[in-house]
């Protein structure tokens, strides 16, 4: 056996090998699980992530998945949604499309997430600097970029008050249209998904929005519209 052989097959204390098992799922409640993702993006951006046998979870989650949450994000790469919130394998649903808007496609994926699957929580999560929202600022037309970027402008046109240079050179403007992008998305979940709707008022789910901190890997629950 080769000497890396050994140290894969010793005992790590602290080595996650267990998946969520359905009656774990059943156990925990919206407001729990907003506490794990913001303990685990705790752990990420301070660096202590939790070490973790993907191989043995794989095996194990290979028959069923019971996650805990749907988080809608941003195709960005440098925002990996599993290491953000410090989570491994049937932790959580990851949708992504840049610019973190919903269309019928994505909100059946959280339907499905949460009515079918058990997932207490539906996260839509922008970022900083994020290049979608910088596009629809620009009012880029590219092939089917352009069409995508239509699904932003809603965001921009309701940041048309803000006080200082509206362009995508000014960072503070492309985040705050960033933040009332999440917001308005979150609008369109509750509006055109009677299910989620439905499912929140009975306390079933809560369906939140955030923010991610490029510099320091910090995520923000956003719990009020954003401030101009």
């Amino acid at each position: 056996m080769k000497p890396r052989d050994n140290i894969l097959n010793t005992q790590v204390d602290g080595l996650v090998e267990a998946v969520l098992t359905q009656e774990e799922q059943e156990a925990l409640t919206p407001g729990i699980v907003i506490e794990l993702l913001k303990e685990g993006n705790a752990r990420f951006s301070s660096g202590e992530v939790t070490l973790r046998n993907h191989k043995e979870q794989v095996r194990k989650a290979a028959k069923g998945q019971f996650p805990k949450a749907i988080v809608l994000s941003c195709v960005d790469s440098r925002v990996p949604v599993e290491d953000v919130f410090d989570r491994g394998i049937g932790d959580m649903f990851v949708a992504r499309v840049a610019g973190n808007f919903v269309n019928a496609d994505i909100l059946g994926s959280m339907e499905f997430a949460c009515k079918v699957s058990g997932a207490k929580v539906v996260l839509v999560m922008g970022h900083e600097h994020c290049g979608a929202v910088k596009g629809a600022i620009d009012q880029v037309e590219l092939g089917n970029i352009t069409g995508m970027l239509r699904k932003i402008q809603p965001a921009v046109a309701s940041c048309s008050d803000y006080g200082g240079e509206r362009s995508s050179a000014n960072p503070g403007y492309v985040n705050l249209v960033a933040e009332k992008n999440v917001q308005l998305n979150l609008d369109r979940i509750r509006k055109e998904s009677p299910i989620l709707r439905d499912m929140e008022a009975a306390g079933k789910i809560k369906i939140v929005g955030a923010m991610y901190n490029m510099d320091s890997g910090e995520v923000v629950f956003m719990d009020a519209p954003p401030r101009r």
